[in-house]
């Protein structure tokens, strides 16, 4: 399990625009990285929702966005543009990135256990280190609590 300072895992993604994106390309910029179940779902459209709208501000504190999820680029496309989304969904259908930060792990609904990924956001400051985690997020408010965060960096 990742903790904080611990050098954050790199890993090379398509967005949804088809375009590769890396952490290691982002060097020198604070990263908020979101995994999120699935795309299209009500909370991780409230979340993206709420990380849209303080993009501005994110970029302001010198952070960039990115929510991921194992869908494939296409769904992350038209999620992106159904909510008309201002940064980037990361798209890992084999699990790389969101295996290697742990959020990939058993849950339990309704009584049944199955393997899913758990709704985590990762600070990774300027440096390339993990500059805070939180782990099992509630989706409304968290983007104010990420911000807050940013700015501290």
């Amino acid at each position: 399990m990742l903790k904080e300072g611990d050098k954050a895992p790199d890993f090379r993604l398509k967005a949804d625009d088809g375009k590769e994106v890396s952490l290691s390309g982002l060097r020198g910029k604070a990263v908020v990285l979101y995994f999120y179940p699935r795309a299209m779902t009500p909370g991780c459209t409230i979340e993206a929702n709420e990380f849209s709208e303080a993009k501005s501000k994110f970029e302001k504190s010198g952070a960039v966005i990115f929510g991921c999820s194992g869908d494939s680029v296409e769904m992350q496309a038209k999620f992106h543009a159904k909510h008309k989304l201002k940064f980037p969904l990361l798209s890992d259908p084999k699990f790389d990135a969101i295996e290697a930060y742990g959020a990939r792990r058993m849950k339990s609904f309704l009584g049944k256990s199955f393997l899913g990924i758990v709704r985590s956001t990762f600070l990774v400051g300027p440096d390339g280190r993990i500059a805070k985690i939180w782990d099992k997020v509630k989706a409304k408010g968290h983007a104010a609590e990420v911000l807050e965060a940013v700015k501290k960096l």
